[in-house]
């Protein structure tokens, strides 16, 4: 049973080829308000088969914190702005601290449906 005092918060993680990528991507994200925050990890090594030839890629990880409501309008940016044909795009929804979860719901706007 879930806490009620945790409040619901989605983690969304993808990867793009450079830190600049990155950061463009997440600018655009934080510029939208569709999330409250969005961590960047370089050094990521991606090892993976692209149209039958084997990958091995630098990568910086996104790691994007938003609410559960904004998980369609991440999909919709993504395949518009996304510099990947086929992102990643992996979702977790998770339980955030009281403090955390209202931040999160302070810096967020959900879109209309």
């Amino acid at each position: 049973m879930q806490d009620p005092d945790e409040l619901p918060v989605l983690s969304v993680t993808t990867t793009v080829g450079s830190l600049e990528a990155a950061r463009a991507l997440g600018r655009l994200i934080i510029d939208r308000k569709l999330a409250a925050c969005v961590q960047l990890d370089p050094g990521v090594a991606s090892l993976y088969r692209w149209q039958g030839a084997l990958h091995d890629e630098p990568e910086v990880r996104l790691v994007i914190k938003t609410l559960p409501a904004c998980e369609e309008a991440l999909r919709v940016l993504f395949a518009k702005h996304h510099p990947y044909d086929l992102p990643q795009f992996l979702a977790i929804a998770m339980r955030a601290s009281p403090a955390y979860g209202n931040w999160v719901r302070a810096e967020v706007v959900v879109p209309p449906a």
